[in-house]
């Protein structure tokens, strides 16, 4: 992964409900992780998901892929450091490493979204309110 320009860190201990079988974090739980990484830091940054929705933005996923590389188990502390390395344009791609607390990487993903407008779905540009967080990236 390229050097983050914004990053935030998250950590938590998966619960007995989000294992599988095998006693691993179920596969499909992954994505809710990625969304608390993506929510917490647009937090971090002043602006939120519903801050975006009343000003008529929505941001609907339209691509995400995972890389597995082990499956975090239950109550194992684990860290989500959740990356934006370019200026949002009519898109905006989050990178997410879940990793030990040994520094393992466990789970490598992207996730990318797009502005549309809320009442439209009708792709649009950055929400000046978003924009202006990013005018230091290249």
């Amino acid at each position: 992964m390229k050097d983050a320009r914004i990053r935030d860190t998250h950590s938590f201990r998966p619960r007995y409900s989000e294992t599988d079988q095998m006693g691993v974090v179920y596969y499909g739980n992954y994505a809710a992780y990625f969304e608390v990484g993506r929510v917490e830091l647009l937090r971090k940054l002043g602006l939120s998901y519903a801050q975006l929705e009343k000003n008529g933005t929505m941001l609907p996923v339209v691509h995400m892929s995972i890389d597995f590389k082990r499956g975090a188990k239950y109550d194992e502390e684990v860290i989500l450091e959740t990356s934006i390395i370019d200026r949002p344009t009519r898109k905006i791609s989050f990178y997410h490493t879940l990793r030990d607390t040994e520094g393992n990487t466990m789970v490598s993903g992207k996730v990318v979204l797009v502005f549309v407008d809320k009442n439209t779905f009708k792709p649009k540009s950055c929400p000046e309110e978003l924009a202006t967080l990013f005018v230091n990236l290249s």
